[in-house]
C-alpha cells in the first residue's frame, strides 16, 4: 500500500481509489469500501472468487488478458479498462497494478482505480503542471514561506540566463540589483500577508550579471494554500514583456509629440517642445541646436553648416541647463557637424575614449555634452522641405543602456515631425516680423517734450497664435501747454489692422492739431472709419468682420494750468484715476459707440484733478484675457495703482505683471501719466474792454510781466504779438479780450475773444492800412495757431524761451 501516491487530488490516492489485491491465481483475496461504491459488490460477493468471473464482461477478455501478461512481465501495468458492476453495466476506470514481492516471487497484485474520466482530468492537470516548468515561455517562480525560491521553470532560466536548479533554496530577488531585489520582496510579502492575488503588475528589472540592460516583467502573483488554509508560500508568473513595452513606448512617445510638439507658430518654443518630449522616455538629455537663420524666421537660400543656437534644452536633474542664446560653431569632426553637413543621423551606441575631444574646442560651450558620465550618443537631422534646420542631440549618461537601431528610428521619426512645425513657425515668424516692423514704425517711438504729465508705456503684442492687432497710444502735445492723452484699438488683427492703426493715428494727429474737442475729434475718427470700410467693400476684399470692422478709443485733453480733464470715449474702456491720496476710481464716463457705427453722438465730459494724480488709459487687453473676468481684471488694475507717488515705470511694470499673463492672447496698450500743475507764478491773465486803449494796455502789461520774469529780451516782440492780436479782437470780434502769458518750455501768449470767426493771414499790400497783424505775428513767433472754445476762440502763439533773435 506504500506504493500509492498521498496528493489530496490523485484518484489513486488511498483515501479516494478503489483497492483490489488478487493472489497468483486472480482471485480476490482484498476489497476496500470505495470499491464497493464505485461497482456495488460487497466484499463477500468477491472475495474469494475469480476477478476474471466477477469483474470482467466477456467481450473485454481479450483486453484484461493481455493487461495481465504486461503486468507479469514487467511488474505492473497502467491503463484503461471496463469493469462489470453489480447491476451488470460497464464502467470504465483507469487502473494501477503493482507486483507485491514476497521472497523474490510475486505472491499478489494491488489493483488501485478510479473511474477513467477522474483519472483523465488528472492527467491532463499533471500534463499542464509539467508543462508549465518545462515548456511554458512564461516564467513561473515558486517562494516559500520563508521567502526562499523552492522552484523556478525554464523559462525563467532563459530569462535570467540563470540555470533553474541554482536558484532552488536562494532568496527572493536574488540575481536582480538590490533597488529591483527589494520590490520582488515586497510584492511577494504583501501576497503572503494579505492572501490577495497580484495581477499583471509591471517591473522594471536589472539583472546583476547584466546591469545595463533594463527589461520588463509582467508579474502576477497568488497566494498558495493546503486544504486546512496554511500558507504554503507564493507563485508568480513571469513574462518578459520588454520588447512590447518598448514598442508601446515609441508609440506612446508619438502620440505625445503629436499633441505636444507644434502647440504655436513659435520657433524657439517648438525646439523647446522636441528636447521635453525626449526626456525622459528616450533620452536623460536633449538639445535643439537650429541655424541662426532660422531663429531669425529668415530664408535658407542654400544649406549652411553654422552658426547655430541652442533654442531647446531638456534634461534630469542637473543636466537641464538653459539655452544657450549665443551663436556656435560645431567643432569639425563632432558628431554635430557631420550632420548638419551631411544631413545624415549619427548613432554612437558606445562612445568612444577620446569623444570628449569632440567638444574641447574654444567657444564651443554651446556644443559640449552635458555631463561627463555620458556613454551613448544619438545626433539627428532636424529637416524639413529638404533643407536642414538644425540638429538635435540625444545623451544617455544616468540609464545604463546604450541608444539601438530602433531609437535612432524613433528618433528621427519626431524630429521630422517637429521640423515641419518649426518650418511653418519660422513662415509665420517671417510674417509676423514683417507685421511687427510695420506697427512699430507707426507706434509711438519716444514721448515728445511736454510739461503736462509724465508718462510710462507699455505696449506688448499678442502671442504668435493670436496674431498682430491694432492697438495704440500717443502723447500729443497741444498748445497752451496742455497734452492730449490718446488709447485706441482696431477691431481685427494682422497686417490689415496695424495699418488700420496707422491711418487713425495719423488722423487723431491731425485732429488734434485743430485743437478740437475731444467729442469732436471722435466725430472726425467715426467718419474716418465709415469711409475705410466703404473702401474695403468697394475694391471686393473679404468681409469686413474677417478684417476691420471699426475700432475703439479714448481721447483726453488734460490742462496743467487749471488741472481740468476732458475726456470722451468711443466704446473703449473707462479710465481709472488715482488720487494723491491713494484713492482709486473708474472713471464713469459716457460709453459711447464704439468707432464705425456712425450717426450716434459722442460725449464728453470735464474732470478736475488734483497734482500727483494718476490717469490710466488702456486697451480691452490688460483687463479682457479670455481666462480672467472683466471685473476681476478691473479690481486687479485698481489694486495695482494705489501708490501714486511710486516710480511711474515700477507702477507701470506691477500693472503687466499683475494682468498681463507670458503668453497675452491680445494686444495690450497701456498708458499711465502722473498728472502736474504749472506754478501759479508762470501763468499771468488779464481781461481787457474791448476799447482801443486794450492794445496799449496788453503792451505794458506783457512788457511787465515778462521783465519781472527775467525775459526782457522778448519783452518787445511779446508786447507786439499781444498788441496786434487784441486789435484784431477790437477790430473784428465782440466782447472782452482775454490775454494769457504762459512760462514754461518756450513762452506761450495766448489771446481769446468770444468769436468763432477764423482768422486769416495774409500778404497786404503796400497801399493797404492793415491786414499786417498776423503776418507780423508769425514772423516774430516759433508756432502760431487758433482753437475754438464752448465760448469763443483763442489764438495762440510759442516763442522760445533763449529768444528767436538772442
Amino acid at each position: 500500500m506504500t506504493e500509492l501516491s498521498e496528493s489530496h487530488d490523485d484518484p489513486f490516492a488511498q483515501h479516494l481509489a478503489a483497492l483490489a489485491v488478487l493472489d497468483d491465481r486472480g482471485v480476490v483475496v482484498g476489497w476496500n469500501r470505495r470499491a464497493k461504491e464505485l461497482l456495488g459488490h460487497p466484499d463477500t460477493a468477491v472475495i474469494g472468487r475469480s476477478a476474471l468471473g466477477v469483474l470482467v464482461d466477456p467481450g473485454d477478455l481479450p483486453a484484461v488478458r493481455e493487461a495481465a501478461a504486461d503486468a507479469r512481465r514487467t511488474g505492473g501495468w497502467f491503463g484503461v479498462l471496463n469493469v462489470r458492476h453489480r447491476d451488470g453495466r460497464l464502467v470504465e476506470m483507469g487502473l494501477r497494478a503493482h507486483a507485491l514481492w514476497r521472497d523474490g516471487r510475486v505472491r499478489e497484485w494491488l489493483l488501485a482505480g478510479a473511474l477513467a474520466a477522474d483519472v483523465l482530468e488528472w492527467q491532463r492537470d499533471r500534463a499542464v503542471l509539467e508543462g508549465l516548468y518545462r515548456r511554458c515561455p512564461i516564467g513561473l517562480v515558486v517562494h516559500g514561506p520563508d521567502l526562499r525560491l523552492l522552484r523556478v521553470n525554464r523559462a525563467v532560466e532563459r530569462f535570467s540566463g540563470v540555470p533553474a536548479a541554482d536558484f532552488r533554496g536562494l532568496p527572493t530577488g536574488c540575481f536582480l540589483l538590490p533597488d529591483d531585489a527589494r520590490k520582488a520582496v515586497d510584492r511577494v510579502r504583501q501576497v503572503m500577508e494579505t492572501r490577495r492575488p497580484l495581477i499583471y503588475s509591471e517591473q522594471f528589472t536589472r539583472l546583476e550579471q547584466d546591469p545595463a540592460r533594463e527589461r520588463v516583467a509582467m508579474v502576477s502573483s497568488f497566494p498558495m494554500e493546503d486544504p486546512s488554509g496554511r500558507i504554503l508560500g507564493v507563485a508568480e508568473m513571469i513574462e518578459d514583456i520588454t520588447e512590447r513595452h518598448r514598442a508601446q513606448r515609441r508609440l506612446a512617445l508619438l502620440d505625445e509629440a503629436g499633441g505636444r510638439i507644434g502647440t504655436t507658430l513659435d520657433v524657439a518654443e517648438t525646439a523647446r517642445e522636441l528636447a521635453e518630449v525626449m526626456v525622459p522616455h528616450l533620452a536623460d538629455h536633449a538639445s535643439v541646436d537650429l541655424l541662426q537663420p532660422v531663429t531669425r524666421g529668415e530664408e535658407l537660400a542654400r544649406p549652411l553648416a553654422g552658426p547655430v543656437v541652442r533654442v531647446g534644452t531638456s534634461g534630469i536633474g542637473a543636466q537641464a541647463g538653459p539655452p544657450h542664446p549665443e551663436p556656435v560653431e560645431f567643432a569639425p569632426g563632432t558628431p554635430q557637424a557631420r550632420c548638419l553637413t551631411e544631413g545624415r543621423p549619427v548613432l554612437e551606441a558606445v562612445l568612444p575614449p577620446d569623444w570628449l575631444s569632440w567638444f574641447s574646442a574654444e567657444g564651443h560651450r554651446g556644443a559640449r555634452a552635458p555631463e561627463l558620465g555620458a556613454h551613448s550618443l544619438i545626433v539627428v537631422p532636424v529637416a524639413a522641405r529638404g533643407l536642414v534646420l538644425g540638429v538635435m542631440t540625444l545623451w544617455r549618461s544616468r540609464r545604463p543602456d546604450p541608444f539601438e537601431a530602433d531609437d535612432l528610428t524613433l528618433a528621427q521619426e519626431l524630429a521630422a515631425r517637429a521640423a515641419v512645425a518649426i518650418d511653418n513657425a519660422r513662415r509665420f515668424t517671417q510674417q509676423q516680423q514683417t507685421a511687427l516692423t510695420l506697427q512699430s514704425s507707426l507706434l509711438l517711438r519716444e514721448v515728445p517734450d511736454q510739461s503736462a504729465v509724465e508718462v510710462a508705456l507699455r505696449y506688448l503684442p499678442a502671442s504668435a497664435a493670436s496674431g498682430l492687432g491694432g492697438d495704440w497710444f500717443d502723447v500729443i502735445p497741444l498748445s497752451g501747454a496742455r497734452v492730449a492723452l490718446v488709447v485706441g484699438d482696431v477691431v481685427g488683427r494682422g497686417i490689415h489692422a496695424a495699418a488700420t492703426m496707422g491711418r487713425l493715428r495719423t488722423a487723431v494727429h491731425t485732429l488734434a492739431s485743430l485743437d478740437l474737442e475731444p467729442d469732436e475729434v471722435l466725430s472726425r475718427l467715426d467718419d474716418l472709419v465709415n469711409l475705410l470700410a466703404a473702401e474695403q467693400e468697394a475694391v471686393g476684399e473679404p468681409p469686413v468682420g474677417e478684417q476691420v470692422v471699426g475700432a475703439t478709443c479714448l481721447y483726453a485733453v488734460y490742462d496743467p494750468v487749471s488741472g481740468r480733464c476732458s475726456m470722451a470715449r468711443a466704446g473703449h474702456p473707462p479710465p481709472v484715476v488715482t488720487a494723491p491720496d491713494g484713492q482709486v476710481s473708474l472713471l464713469d464716463l459716457p460709453a459711447g459707440p464704439p468707432l464705425g457705427l456712425g450717426g450716434l453722438p459722442f460725449e464728453a465730459q470735464d474732470v478736475e484733478l488734483a497734482e500727483g494724480s494718476l490717469l490710466c488709459l488702456y486697451t480691452n487687453g490688460l483687463i479682457g484675457e479670455r481666462h480672467i473676468d472683466a471685473d476681476a481684471g478691473l479690481t486687479k488694475l485698481r489694486a495695482a495703482l494705489t501708490r501714486p507717488t511710486d516710480a511711474l515705470e515700477r507702477t507701470c511694470q506691477a500693472v503687466v505683471d499683475s494682468l498681463v499673463p507670458s503668453r497675452p492672447s491680445d494686444d495690450v496698450a497701456l498708458l499711465i501719466a502722473r498728472t502736474r500743475m504749472l506754478p501759479p507764478d508762470d501763468v499771468a491773465s488779464w481781461c481787457l474792454p474791448l476799447e482801443p486803449a486794450s492794445a496799449a494796455r496788453a503792451r505794458d502789461l506783457t512788457s511787465a510781466k515778462l521783465t519781472e520774469w527775467g525775459l526782457e529780451h522778448l519783452a518787445f516782440s511779446t508786447a507786439l504779438i499781444a498788441s496786434e492780436l487784441v486789435t484784431n479782437v477790437y477790430r473784428y470780434a465782440g466782447g472782452p479780450a482775454t490775454v494769457r502769458l504762459i512760462r514754461e518750455r518756450c513762452l506761450v501768449c495766448e489771446v481769446g475773444d468770444a468769436s468763432h470767426t477764423s482768422p486769416h493771414l495774409r500778404r497786404a499790400r503796400t497801399t493797404d492800412e492793415g491786414g499786417r497783424g498776423l503776418f507780423l505775428v508769425a514772423q516774430m513767433t516759433e508756432r502760431w495757431g487758433t482753437r475754438y472754445t464752448r465760448e469763443g476762440k483763442i489764438v495762440w502763439t510759442e516763442q522760445p524761451l533763449a529768444g528767436m533773435f538772442a
